[in-house]
């Protein structure tokens, strides 16, 4: 892997949990992704649409997406870039893969594996189509033990990243164990996705995690919910490597915040009983009955992470005023944003109108004045696009596998009807 750049560090903005639903020709890869969901797509939308400079694609491992790839490289519509990716405009895409593991004596797990170039993804392709039913579909099981899966990624140049760490389905702390140390080789993780129902607030409860960086991705199934969370780096360029230099704080590199949904917007965020059809939106859940009608409910990740943690919440709160490089103080803000496309009344035709004024989404929700975003949009649609960049939008909580709506405010007075 060739030396980061040495240029000078600029904020870029990084989502890297992409899935792709189809390939080009319409083979099915993630078989719950939008069939447009393909690599091209991908890349397109996140550099044109999106405004984002770093995206991470976890379903490279798939022999007809690496095919894929390899044509659009031929054709010279992208390019490896010396310090690891493949070059697409303005955005810089990551291979990677999302594999599930399952040790003896724990639950399933999904880990987010990413290589550096072209090569180390093929070679690590051929390795789990020993170890794997079926490698080309996306989020498949392998038959290997989970620090095996480590050191492969290691021996690769790659780091791994548990994803969604506290889902009830497939994660580290949801379904596998109540310590990450328990079947994973800690000091090869490079860092844990906290999933949509999670912040750092809530992490925090955990003292096992006090060691690693915590990034806030998508996990998008549909090219709109690219970026709903995201990360903003400090780096010289998009790239693999600057990626990792970041994650380990060096030279300047790192990461500057994490964009998330409040976690109330979560589908898991609250426990949920099925026989009842309700979240169950309250502070003294300790079993995993339903207290109306006894049936057994999806724990949601906040009852979860308060049933496993080591803190409280008070104490967790605390550590953002202690002075240990280790502890909570020094990590990014995670600041709660509410996506576009979650605002009630900003429709497809609206949100193509701003792009067009205003080219990406990122310029929309960090850098258009709101006057200037009601000249296009009207002042309601404006005024609630800056309360989404705040996070101050009401919203109902979700949980069970159902997410989360913000509330329709009233029409505010003097605003544009239209």
């Amino acid at each position: 892997m060739a030396e980061a750049g040495q240029g000078e560090l600029r904020r870029i903005f990084a989502d890297f949990h992409i899935h792709i639903g189809r390939t080009a020709a319409g083979k099915p890869v993630k078989i719950s992704g939008s069939r447009d969901l393909t690599f091209a797509n991908i890349a397109y939308e996140a550099s044109e649409r999106k405004g984002i400079g770093l995206i991470g694609i976890i379903d490279c491992h798939s022999p007809a997406v690496l095919e894929e790839i390899d044509a659009l490289v031929s054709a010279g519509e992208m390019e490896e870039v010396p310090g690891g990716g493949l070059r697409y405009r303005d955005t810089v895409v990551l291979l990677g893969s999302e594999i599930e593991v399952k040790d003896p004596g724990f639950g399933p797990a999904h880990l987010l594996a990413y290589v550096p170039d072209l090569s180390a993804m093929r070679t690590f392709s051929s390795w789990m189509a020993g170890h794997m039913k079926n490698v080309e579909l996306s989020s498949q099981r392998i038959y290997a033990t989970a620090q095996t899966l480590q050191d492969t990624v290691a021996q690769l140049g790659g780091i791994v990243i548990p994803a969604h760490i506290f889902t009830p389905h497939r994660s580290v702390y949801g379904s596998a164990a109540s310590r990450m140390a328990d079947f994973l080789n800690l000091d090869q993780i490079a860092a844990v996705e906290l999933g949509l129902s999670a912040d750092t607030a809530m992490a925090g409860m955990l003292s096992e995690l006090d060691r690693f960086p915590f990034l806030s991705n998508s996990d998008a199934h549909s090219l709109a919910k690219i970026g709903r969370e995201y990360n903003a780096l400090r780096l010289a360029e998009p790239s693999f490597a600057e990626w990792v230099m970041a994650l380990r704080g060096e030279a300047g590199r790192c990461i500057l915040a994490n964009y998330g949904l409040s976690p109330r917007l979560g589908k898991y965020h609250r426990s949920y009983c099925s026989q009842c059809s309700v979240v169950l939106d309250r502070d003294d859940m300790v079993t995993d009955r339903c207290p109306a009608c006894g049936g057994r409910i999806v724990r949601g990740v906040m009852d979860r992470i308060r049933s496993i943690a080591d803190r409280n919440t008070e104490e967790a709160h605390m550590l953002h005023h202690r002075n240990d490089p280790l502890q909570a103080d020094e990590r990014p803000p995670y600041i709660h944003q509410v996506p576009l496309e979650f605002i009630p009344g900003l429709g497809r035709r609206t949100l193509d109108k701003l792009l067009d004024h205003f080219g990406t989404e990122m310029n929309i929700l960090h850098e258009v004045p709101q006057e200037r975003l009601a000249e296009v949009a009207g002042a309601d649609i404006a005024s609630s696009i800056a309360e989404a960049r705040g996070g101050i939008l009401a919203v109902e909580v979700g949980g069970g596998g159902h997410y989360g709506r913000v509330k329709k405010a009233r029409t505010r007075p003097g605003t544009d009807k239209s």
